[in-house]
């Protein structure tokens, strides 16, 4: 049996191993993906796997017009990473920067011997790890079904070389039919699921009344959790590693005796996989029926742009990208100590600071907040930023209420 096959009738084993493992992870250049983006792919996918649990030894890159449709790489750097992998007997997992086919992931595990995983079987694995709710525990199960799906074909293909291709190929045509009937039948007991989950959320909605609702939207590992608990006084879970966060948490909040409801979603990532999205759709309604959007971005990140992009396209695939939007930069302190030279005078800073918010302003037409959630600077000024859009709001929707809340 291969190593990273999947056993329907186990039970279920959430996330890698408690151990570190040593991983290699791969990434192809393509003309649709320059040198540059892909060495940013391939420093999130590392800090992807450490947040699973494996420590990255090498990467290995490799320019392509596109990847190989057996082995993703040519056979050449397949036989390099080969050659490193004997050599370095602690590494028992290698980590592919794109999806990969059942075919591919059933040829290179013969290849290389040891675990192969692509970057949506990592995510999922971590999403798997990080559920705690029944509704994101379903979610996370969708999601794996619909990734294993179209599969199997390639996973099944070892049995035929060890029973022996002439006489033995009918038993595995139905076994994989069957295991396909078997998912099928899984993916559709848990839509009923998370519909049944999701009108219970719909009905908790309605129920909250006619409060103003304020997301917390972003990237991943940008900051929304701890900014979270500094405006609603709350703990939530908050961690420097990628989805630390995977259900929504919706606090009510009252500033100026004016109250409104607070919800910190699901962070975004490039190329997250389709199926994960479509899955996660009911958790991301509170994004969906929010009255305002509090988009926070990790302004020390160096794709800090790239980032605010991958949300805004998520935030158009859920029809949320016309929304009211407040941009919170956060991390401004790290970006200082990344971005400022030690001998400028706090004058210039302040000049610095004030350009690069006028410029950011401009170019995303939204008001914007310079903070640093992890020393709490500048909240006055969120919380005043924030307490005069939701004002503004409650005065459109209940413009003859008398100004108090």
């Amino acid at each position: 049996m291969n190593n990273n096959e999947w056993n329907l009738g186990e039970k279920e084993k959430k996330g890698l191993k408690k151990k570190i493992e040593s991983a290699v992870i791969i990434g192809v250049i393509t003309s649709t993906q320059s040198e540059e983006s892909v060495a940013e792919y391939l420093d999130e996918l590392e800090f992807l796997a450490a947040t699973a649990g494996a420590k990255t030894v090498k990467r290995f890159t490799q320019k392509l017009q596109h990847p190989d449709r057996r082995t993703f790489v040519g056979s050449g750097k397949m036989e390099e990473i080969r050659e490193y992998i004997e050599s370095h007997e602690d590494i028992n997992l290698a980590i592919f920067d794109d999806d990969l086919t059942g075919k591919q992931v059933s040829i290179i595990e013969e290849i290389l011997k040891v675990k192969i995983i692509d970057r949506s079987s990592l995510i999922l694995d971590i999403f798997a790890s990080r559920a705690q709710t029944a509704q994101a525990k379903t979610q996370v199960e969708l999601a794996q079904m619909q990734y294993m799906l179209p599969r199997l074909r390639g996973l099944w293909t070892h049995l035929e070389r060890q029973r022996g291709g002439i006489g033995m190929r009918g038993p595995g045509e139905t076994e994989i039919e069957t295991d396909r009937r078997i998912i099928r039948d899984k993916i559709s007991l848990l839509k009923k699921k998370l519909d049944k989950i999701d009108l219970q959320n719909r009905t908790r909605r309605k129920n909250r009344g006619e409060l103003i609702r304020v997301a917390l939207v972003g990237y991943t590992n940008v900051g929304k959790s701890t900014l979270m608990n500094i405006i609603s006084k709350s703990e939530v879970f908050a961690e420097d590693k990628l989805f630390a966060t995977l259900d929504t948490t919706v606090r009510k909040v009252v500033f100026d005796a004016m109250p409104f409801l607070l919800s910190d979603t699901v962070g975004f990532i490039r190329k997250l996989p389709h199926h994960l999205v479509e899955s996660f759709k009911s958790t991301l309604d509170e994004v969906r029926e929010s009255d305002l959007l509090v988009h926070v971005v990790d302004i020390a990140h160096p794709q800090y742009e790239d980032q605010i992009k991958t949300v805004n396209k998520t935030l158009k695939d859920l029809d949320a990208i016309e929304k009211p939007t407040i941009f919170v930069f956060n991390k401004i302190d790290l970006y200082r100590e990344r971005y400022f030279d030690k001998y400028l005078d706090d004058e210039t800073k302040a000049e610095i600071e004030q350009d690069l918010k006028s410029r950011l302003k401009n170019e995303y037409e939204h008001d914007n907040v310079f903070v640093s959630a992890l020393n709490k600077e500048n909240m006055d000024g969120l919380r005043t930023e924030l307490t005069n859009l939701v004002r503004g709001l409650y005065e459109v929707r209940y413009p003859y209420r008398p100004k108090h809340w």
